[in-house]
């Protein structure tokens, strides 16, 4: 299935669209490096046990959240490359916590690298960095992002503030809201004397009483909506071609139930 495997050479199945990881289990935990990149992967998660693998290239994808236990799958992997993707806030990163091993990272062009404290927050939650966005984690640093997030509250309002920051073009996680229902509208003129109509030609009081339910409700019964064109041309033509509805010259008892909403 996926050709003859040495452990030189990476697994390489870049460029194919793949929407989610999947059948990594064939690869027998042969490789030292798995290439994913330019795909269209939105999740990191479905690892297999790979205790092998070390170097995990996943740039050019659209990766939003990790698996919590990514590092129960993974417990060698010492380089992750992650370049542009659609990681947005500090938390987002947390799992990667779970790579003991983890020493260089690249997250350059995700909009999580434009929060406040960002290069801090990643050094102080990834102990064992050495290089993130291909530029060394110095002592100093170590130092300072310790200080920075010396207490859990620190820490909680570090991922707080980088919500409430909005980054220009970065794509939401959160679910869209539901669309609300949209309003009823009102029947049109022409609509309202196809109803009247309908009321005076109407055979049963319950055909009377649906009707001018619709009538006060503002609803077009569906019955009627084709054929509001037929009674605009009636109304409009000349008076011997009108079609009549009654010959006799009185009211009709359905006439008369009617009468009130002239």
């Amino acid at each position: 299935m996926y050709g003859q495997y040495r452990s030189t050479l990476p697994y390489n199945p870049q460029r194919n669209k793949i929407p989610v990881i999947e059948n990594l289990g064939a690869t027998e935990d042969q490789f030292d490096t798995v290439d994913l990149s330019e795909n269209e992967i939105v999740k990191l998660e479905n690892f297999p046990n790979l205790n092998r693998l070390g170097t995990l290239l996943l740039n050019n994808n659209r990766i939003t959240r990790i698996n919590p236990n990514i590092g129960e799958f993974l417990p060698k992997l010492h380089s992750l490359v992650l370049t542009n993707n659609r990681l947005v806030n500090l938390v987002e990163i947390d799992p990667l916590a779970s790579l003991p091993k983890l020493q260089y990272l690249s997250l350059l062009d995700n909009n999580i690298t434009k929060k406040p404290n960002y290069r801090m927050y990643v050094i102080h939650k990834l102990k064992a960095l050495h290089l993130l966005d291909f530029k060394k984690v110095k002592q100093k640093e170590r130092i300072e992002a310790a200080k920075l997030f010396a207490s859990k509250e620190a820490e909680d309002e570090a991922k707080k503030e980088s919500v409430k920051t909005f980054i220009p073009g970065e794509v939401p996680t959160d679910d869209p809201k539901e669309e609300e229902p949209s309003k009823p509208v009102g029947p049109t003129p022409e609509q309202i004397i196809a109803i009247k109509a309908a009321i005076v030609n109407s055979q049963t009081l319950e055909e009377v009483a649906r009707l001018e339910k619709a009538l006060k409700s503002g609803q077009v019964p569906a019955d009627l909506n084709s054929g509001n064109t037929d009674t605009k041309k009636n109304q409009n033509a000349p008076d011997g071609n009108k079609k009549t509805t009654h010959e006799n010259d009185g009211p009709t008892d359905m006439e008369q139930a009617g009468n009130h909403l002239y």
